[in-house]
């Protein structure tokens, strides 16, 4: 299956569309009683209504999800492939956000994590730019605007700006308007949303936005570990491409090593900002998929033994089945 996807054949399209409702089977075998998704914070959803929560039925939901991340791999395919990430442009991409958008059972329905995560496709699309740029103001000020409206969706995305200056830090020496260019395009969105609030007199209830950013890191975490098995294989694969990508280094364009460290940032950002939620879900962590998938792409696109990597990936593929179905 790797070696279908190791190639642009447009046949692949249609395979993926399958693909991804095949690792859906097991939601749709097993339908739960009842979803409630949440496509807003409340604080945005004062101002902005959207009629889709429980009335939308768990069979739509979990179709509309489906078709959302066969979206989301394509676009993300084309990213990658456009910054040439890769040994050569391939859908393998395409094929490994999708499955590691299918690991848990969160993962499957339509989540504020889910819509975010085209927020943050397009962030990862701009900050591989800022380096071929002359002048990165107006890419610092999208990214900027990029993320607040993800924080609008879901809140811990605010701890992506840390990402911002990061990835200036990696790419460029140091200018202050870009620095500030990205944080004024997020002022803007929420300058916005603090005059709604001004004109509704609900002003004090704007400070209480930002109250989760004091949230004290977890000392202690509570795991049922057979929960989380399935990320055995995903592992192995992370550390087999880790050891690639060390192999490689020095041998590779500056521009893709600078890449690679901006992508394991935004992948550390998206495990860490958990805490600013007290009550978070596993869904969260469908934030982690967009730079992990790179890095598991570029394992399957250098690895050169067919026998082993196809047997990795369907190990994988079927432990995710079989995790699901349980």
């Amino acid at each position: 299956m790797i070696n279908q996807f190791k190639t642009l054949n447009p046949i692949n399209l249609l395979l993926l569309f399958a693909y991804t409702f095949f690792m859906r089977i097991a939601i749709f075998a097993h339908l739960p009683e009842r979803l409630n998704f949440e496509f807003l914070e409340s604080y945005t959803k004062f101002m902005v209504q959207i009629p889709i929560g429980e009335d939308l039925p768990v069979a739509l939901n979990i179709f509309i999800a489906g078709i959302l991340i066969y979206i989301q791999a394509l676009i993300f395919n084309r990213v990658v492939n456009n910054h040439a990430l890769l040994t050569k442009p391939s859908f393998l991409p395409a094929l490994l956000y999708i499955t590691g958008a299918s690991l848990f059972e969160p993962f499957l329905i339509l989540s504020p994590t889910l819509i975010c995560n085209f927020m943050l496709i397009l962030v990862m699309d701009k900050l591989l730019r800022i380096g071929k740029s002359p002048n990165a103001i107006m890419i610092m000020f999208d990214v900027g605007i990029f993320i607040a409206i993800g924080t609008l969706i879901y809140f811990p995305f605010v701890v992506m700006l840390l990402l911002i200056w990061l990835s200036l830090l990696l790419y460029r020496s140091f200018y202050w308007r870009e620095w500030v260019s990205g944080l004024i395009g997020f002022l803007i969105i929420f300058f916005f949303l603090a005059v709604f609030y001004y004109w509704n007199d609900n002003i004090t209830m704007f400070y209480k936005i930002w109250l989760p950013l004091k949230n004290k890191f977890p000392s202690a975490f509570k795991i049922q570990y057979n929960d989380y098995l399935v990320l055995v294989p995903v592992g192995v694969m992370m550390i087999l491409a880790t050891i690639r990508l060390r192999e490689n280094f020095f041998r590779s364009f500056i521009s893709t090593r600078k890449a690679f460290q901006m992508l394991f940032f935004m992948f550390l950002i998206a495990i860490l900002s958990f805490y600013t939620k007290p009550n978070f879900k596993l869904y969260h962590f469908l934030l982690c998929v967009p730079p992990g998938a790179v890095l598991l792409a570029y394992y399957f696109s250098n690895a050169t033994k067919r026998w082993f990597y196809e047997s990795l990936f369907l190990i994988l593929v079927l432990a995710i089945q079989v995790f699901l179905f349980v």
